[in-house]
This record gives structure tokens, C-alpha cells and sequence, in this order.
């Protein structure tokens, strides 16, 4: 390959930086980050990247919604490529940054808490811990308060459930 050669590969990856670049940063690069966070016990790492993948899962949710849209605007795959590059290198926090300012507070606001969760035991043969286990443990974590906030919240679910099937089975009894 002559020196022509060499110039016409080098411009055309700087052509196709974001088609190259783009699945690196995005994929490969968090796929790894990830992999290694499983595997440490720290759960700072782990929110970092179950965060990343929650944006990362947004973001191609609205490339798939908008994409006829997306296809007038040729900048779109760099500053995807950048603002993914902002949320990937942990220097910047960029998902942390987004998912606590912008995600978080709508996510958690309409909240739906499962009380009859019962997580497991570390060890995969021991059989999970049982409701009253679980719910000490809940308090332990967020205090009276939150519990029994969580069992009234259920209450009035529930009774709000059974006043509808009661309409319900009035209106179309056979």
C-alpha cells in the first residue's frame, strides 16, 4: 500500500469516526466496565453503570421513536457519539449526573413498591429469607416511617382495587 493508500484509509475513517467510534463507546467499552463491576464488591461502580445501560436504553428508545426525524439532522450521530462519551467516561459522572437531576425524579415520584418481596440469601442453596426477615430488614434500611407508609399505600391500593371489581361485577352479571 503506497502513501495514497495510507492518506485515503486515514480520511476514510475520519469519515466514518462516529460509525466506527460510536459502538466502542456506546457497547463494548460499558459491556467491559460492566463485567468488571459484577465482579467487585463495590456498589458505587455498579450504580454507574446500571445507569449508564438505563440512559443508554432511553436513548435508543428515542433513535427507534424519532428516527425518520433523525435522519435531517447529519450531526446527530457525533453529538450522540459525545454526549455518550459524557455519560461513559466516569471522570465526568455524566449518568449519574443525568439519571439524579433529570430520570430519577420522575421515576421515583410514581414509585410502586412490591412489599410481598422477598430477597434472597447470599448463598444460592439457602432457602430466602421470609416476609417478617425481609420487612426488618426494610425498616433497618428506611426507618418505621417508610414502612408503614409502604402498608398504608397497599391499604388503600387494595381497597381502591376491590370498590372498582365491585363495579365492575355489578354492572355485567351473568
Amino acid at each position: 500500500m503506497g502513501s495514497g493508500g495510507i492518506v485515503s484509509l486515514i480520511k476514510v475513517l475520519f469519515q466514518n469516526f462516529d460509525v466506527l467510534a460510536g459502538p466502542v463507546v456506546s457497547l463494548v467499552y460499558p459491556l467491559y466496565a460492566s463485567i468488571r463491576a459484577i465482579e467487585t464488591k463495590n456498589p458505587v461502580d455498579d450504580q454507574q453503570w446500571l445507569t449508564y445501560w438505563v440512559l443508554y436504553s432511553m436513548i435508543t428508545l428515542f433513535e427507534l421513536t424519532f428516527a425518520k426525524v433523525l435522519e435531517w439532522f447529519p450531526i446527530w450521530s457525533y453529538a450522540k457519539l459525545i454526549a455518550t462519551c459524557w455519560l461513559v467516561i466516569p471522570y465526568f459522572s455524566g449518568a449519574a449526573y443525568v439519571y439524579e437531576h433529570y430520570v430519577r425524579p420522575y421515576i421515583v415520584k410514581g414509585e410502586v413498591v412490591n412489599i410481598w418481596y422477598v430477597p434472597r440469601k447470599k448463598d444460592f442453596f439457602s432457602k430466602p429469607d421470609d416476609i417478617l426477615t425481609a420487612a426488618e430488614k426494610y425498616i433497618e434500611e428506611h426507618g418505621t416511617q417508610a414502612f408503614e407508609d409502604i402498608i398504608h399505600r397497599a391499604e388503600r391500593e387494595s381497597k381502591y382495587r376491590n370498590s372498582n371489581y365491585a363495579f365492575y361485577d355489578d354492572d355485567y352479571r351473568y
